[in-house]
C-alpha cells in the first residue's frame, strides 16, 4: 500500500505525461482491431492526430460494434477476449446498455480502484484496524448473455461483474459468500444478508446507500438492535459512490451514531473507476490518471452541437461544467459517458461530479432520463385520455423509515378519466423502458409508487413568469435530481391557495 501511495503520487506530480503515455498505450494495443483498422490507428503518433482521426461517439453511435460482441465476436473494439459486460440503464434507444468489461479493465482499472481506495484510506488512517474483520458490498446480479450462441459471456451490474472476478484473497476478506451477494431476487438477498451478516465481524460497507439503508434496516428488525453500532462495534467506514450522498447522511448518522465512522466516496461507473476522494476535509475527488483511461473534456455549452471539440487535462480550467470523454482499456474510443464534472483543483486534478448532460432522475440508482419519462407520460396519457401542458418531476428522499420515491407535477391540459390509472400507468411505463427504475420499484422495496400533484392549466406560466424564464428559449425542467423546482412550484401554489 505505501509504494502504491509513491505511485499516486508520481501521477499527481506528472499527470500530461502520464496521460500521454496511457494514450500511446491503448492505441498501440488495439491498432489490430476492427475499430483501430477503420480509423487508422498505426497511424496515430500523437494526440491531435488521434483526435483528428477518432470520432467522439455516444453509446448509440458504439452500439452496432458493442452488439458483435454481444454476439461473440472478438477483436471489435479491444483485442482482448470480451466475456463480461456491465449493465446500466440511462440509453435512448434500449431499455438497458452494455458496456464491455475486459480483463485489463478489471486488473488495471476496478480492481486497482478498490485496491487504491484502501490504500488511501489506510495512508489517511493509520491507526485502523479495517482488517480485524470482514467488508460488507452489496452489489447487484449478474446472467448468461443470451446473445452469445457459446454462452461463454455474461453481463450484469458492474458489482456483480467485479464481485465474481474478485481474486480468490479478496474473497476471504468480504461477506456474506458470492453465492448470496449475487441473488438476483432483492428482497430475498436483503433478508438473507442480514441474517447471516449480523452475525459477523463487519469493520467496512461498500455500496449505493439506498440499499445500504434497506440493509442495515432490515438487520435492525432483524435483530432487535437500536443502532447498528450495537451489531458492528468495529464498523469504521462506508465505501460509496452512484449517487449524491448529501441527502442519506443524516440517516447514516442516526443509524451508525459515532463520530469515529468514516465517509469515503468513489466514483466508480460501468464504463471504468474515474475518482477517489482522498481527503477527509473535503468531498472533492482525485481523479485517477494511471488506469488506463485516457480523459478529455467538452465545454458543457457545446455538447451535441455538430462540431464538439474535446479538450485535455492541459486545457481544463476550475469551475467549468464539462461533459467527460473516455478512451479506455476495455474498447471504448472518445465515449461521453454523460456525466458533468467540474475541477475544483488543477494540482492535482480533483474533480467534482456535477451532473449529466441530460436531464435525469438518478437519486436512488435509478437514472431516469427525460427520454424515459417523456415516452412514460405518452403511454399513460394515450391509455387515460388525458393530454398534458408541461411536467416537471423529482425525487422524494428517504426520512426515517419512509422509503423513497419520485414526485411530479403535471399541468393537464385535458384531465385524465381516472388520475389514479394515470399514474399506474405512468409507474408501469417507466418500469418497461427502464431496467434501474423497475428494480428499485420491484416490490416497493426502494421506491415507492410516484406521487402526482395536478396543478391548473397555467401553473407553469406563472412559474417561469415569477423566474424570469418567459420566452422561446427557456424551457420547463423536466427533471431535476434535487426537489429545488419542484418544491419552488408547490410552494407558489400553495401562495396562490
Amino acid at each position: 500500500m505505501k509504494k502504491r501511495i509513491h505511485e499516486v503520487e508520481l501521477f499527481t506530480k506528472y499527470p500530461l505525461e502520464v496521460q500521454r503515455e496511457v494514450l500511446d498505450n491503448l492505441v498501440r494495443t488495439a491498432e489490430n482491431t476492427q475499430y483501430g483498422g477503420q480509423y487508422n490507428f498505426k497511424d496515430i503518433t500523437d494526440i491531435e492526430t488521434f483526435k483528428h482521426k477518432v470520432p467522439i461517439v455516444s453509446y448509440e453511435d458504439l452500439f452496432p460494434y458493442i452488439e458483435q460482441l454481444m454476439k461473440g465476436e472478438q477483436n471489435v473494439l479491444w483485442p482482448s477476449e470480451i466475456k463480461w459486460f456491465a449493465k446500466s440503464s440511462g440509453t435512448t434507444n434500449a431499455r438497458s446498455k452494455f458496456i464491455p468489461v475486459s480483463q485489463e479493465a478489471l486488473d488495471d482499472c476496478h480492481f486497482k480502484g478498490g485496491k487504491d481506495m484502501l490504500s488511501i484510506y489506510f495512508n489517511n488512517n493509520p491507526e485502523t484496524k479495517l482488517f480485524t474483520g470482514k467488508g460488507l458490498t452489496i452489489g447487484g446480479s449478474h446472467q448468461i448473455n443470451q446473445l452469445d450462441k457459446t454462452a461463454s459471456s455474461h453481463y450484469g451490474d458492474v458489482s456483480a461483474v467485479i464481485m465474481k472476478n474478485l481474486p480468490l484473497w479478496a474473497q476471504f476478506v468480504r461477506t456474506p459468500k458470492l453465492d448470496i451477494a449475487l441473488m438476483d431476487e432483492w428482497e430475498e438477498k436483503i433478508d438473507k444478508m442480514a441474517e447471516i451478516t449480523a452475525k459477523e465481524n463487519v469493520t467496512s460497507l461498500s455500496g449505493v446507500p439506498t440499499w445500504t439503508i434497506l440493509l442495515l434496516q432490515r438487520i435492525l428488525e432483524i435483530t432487535g438492535k437500536n443502532n447498528i453500532l450495537e451489531v458492528w462495534p468495529n464498523l469504521e467506514l462506508f465505501a460509496h459512490g452512484a449517487v449524491s450522498f448529501k441527502p442519506y447522511r443524516k440517516v447514516f448518522e442516526k443509524l451508525i451514531p459515532s463520530k469515529d465512522m468514516n465517509y469515503l466516496e468513489t466514483y466508480n461507473a460501468s464504463e471504468g473507476f474515474f475518482g477517489i476522494q482522498d481527503r477527509s476535509d473535503s468531498d472533492e475527488l482525485l481523479l485517477m490518471l494511471d488506469y488506463g483511461i485516457y480523459y478529455e473534456f467538452i465545454p458543457i455549452d457545446q455538447v451535441d452541437k455538430e462540431s464538439e471539440v474535446a479538450i485535455g487535462l492541459d486545457e481544463v480550467e476550475i469551475g467549468k461544467n464539462y461533459a467527460m470523454v473516455i478512451s479506455t482499456n476495455a474498447g471504448l474510443w472518445r465515449y461521453k459517458i454523460g456525466d458533468t464534472i467540474k475541477f475544483t483543483s488543477l494540482s492535482p486534478f480533483r474533480i467534482k461530479i456535477s451532473g449529466r448532460t441530460k436531464h435525469f432522475i438518478n437519486a436512488f440508482g435509478e437514472e431516469l432520463i427525460i427520454e424515459n419519462a417523456e415516452k412514460a407520460i405518452t403511454e399513460a396519457c394515450a391509455t387515460t385520455n388525458s393530454e398534458i401542458d408541461n411536467f416537471t418531476a423529482a425525487p422524494r428522499y428517504l426520512s426515517g423509515r419512509q422509503k423513497g420515491g419520485h414526485e411530479w407535477v403535471i399541468e393537464f391540459s385535458k384531465l385524465p378519466d381516472d388520475l389514479e390509472k394515470f399514474r399506474f400507468c405512468l409507474d408501469e411505463n417507466l418500469r418497461a423502458i427502464n431496467s434501474d427504475y423497475d428494480a428499485k420499484r420491484h416490490k416497493d422495496l426502494a421506491l415507492e409508487a410516484p406521487v402526482i400533484h395536478s396543478v391548473a392549466q397555467g401553473t407553469f406560466y406563472q412559474w417561469m413568469k415569477k423566474r424570469g424564464k418567459l420566452g422561446g428559449q427557456n424551457k420547463v425542467p423536466r427533471l431535476a435530481n434535487d426537489r429545488k423546482y419542484l418544491e419552488d412550484i408547490l410552494e407558489m401554489i400553495s401562495v396562490m391557495d
